[in-house]
């Protein structure tokens, strides 16, 4: 567990001693040029890795410097060389990047690359601790079922070829990560929460653009009609948000009000169009709304605040992370 301290300041106030503060600065002139040092050489990782690419310009080059990079991190995460971790774990990140990246251009973006890539990512992330990884994985598992987006000048893209099938499967994923995190220790239990966040958001676009198109077979004939999915993607919203508010989960709470206003001005403008009267009401509630919003996520603050120090420490390895 990292703590961050202002120790100029808790020696004016007295709360440490001069004795106390010298160890402490100390000990943390150490830590910086360590990071320090890490950084540097993740720095140098990279630019070799630029460099190789720019000499053998090659998927299978990507894809074998990628394997050798991550395993090398992997190697001095399991050693625990606690001087050199944030390097190794760089080191994981950029290698699973490679790895998968050169994997997917190689395999042409066949569905058996798709889901061996993302089970690279699941599992580097894992050794590595990277968030990042783990919520790339399943981005990768969305694309499987022909989610994608893309970017023309002036003009953002997103698709998903199969929205009820995505709403599905990835409403079971994230409520299965969540349950399964309750289950894991404190240093890996974030992991498994950032890739359910990741579900919950893949949810929610896929709801959405369901909402717009409904969803399609091959030929373009209508499977659900958009008015099917703009229902039901209002009652799970709702269902959330009464959730999210009975367990004090603010950053689900706060994910339901944003994709609430989505899906409130997308359906408001799609039917009613916009016009100075429409532009003005729903200004007037999107202000309302934030209002609101900055008051519950007060209120939330100052009842978590308000929790005992001594039930916050016995509770911390036990209590599954915030979703």
């Amino acid at each position: 567990m990292r703590v961050t301290l202002d120790l100029d300041k808790l020696l004016a106030q007295g709360e440490i001693t001069k004795e106390e503060y010298d160890k402490l600065l100390r000990l943390s002139a150490r830590h910086t040029t360590s990071a320090a040092l890490n950084i540097l050489m993740g720095f140098g990782v990279i630019a070799v890795c630029l460099s190789t690419l720019a000499i053998f310009p090659s998927a299978k080059t990507a894809v074998a410097l990628g394997f050798l990079i991550g395993a090398g991190g992997v190697a001095v995460v399991r050693a625990r060389l606690a001087q050199w971790l944030i390097f190794a774990h760089t080191c994981v990140v950029i290698g699973a990047l490679l790895f998968g990246g050169g994997l997917l251009v190689e395999g042409e973006g066949s569905l058996g690359t798709l889901w061996f890539v993302a089970g690279a990512f699941a599992a580097g992330g894992a050794v590595a601790g990277s968030a990042l990884l783990v919520v790339l994985s399943v981005l990768v598992l969305a694309s499987a079922l022909g989610a994608s987006t893309g970017y023309t000048p002036a003009a953002y893209y997103l698709g998903v070829e199969e929205p009820g099938r995505t709403v599905i499967l990835f409403t079971l994923f994230s409520i299965a990560l969540y349950q399964f995190s309750k289950r894991l220790p404190a240093t890996h239990r974030h992991l498994a929460i950032a890739a359910a966040r990741t579900g919950v958001l893949l949810v929610n676009l896929a709801f959405w653009v369901g909402s717009l198109w409904g969803d399609r077979d091959l030929e373009g004939a209508v499977l659900i009609p958009d008015w099917v999915f703009a229902a039901l993607w209002a009652v799970a919203l709702i269902l959330a948000g009464i959730w999210a508010w009975s367990r004090n989960r603010r950053w689900l709470l706060n994910a339901v009000a944003v994709f609430g206003s989505i899906h409130f001005y997308t359906q408001w403008f799609e039917r009613l169009g916009a016009s100075t009267l429409s532009l003005l009401v729903a200004g007037l509630i999107a202000i309302g709304v934030a209002l609101w919003l900055r008051h519950v996520n007060a209120k939330m603050e100052k009842a978590s605040a308000g929790a005992s120090p001594e039930t916050s420490a016995s509770t911390a390895d036990k209590a599954p992370a915030e979703i």
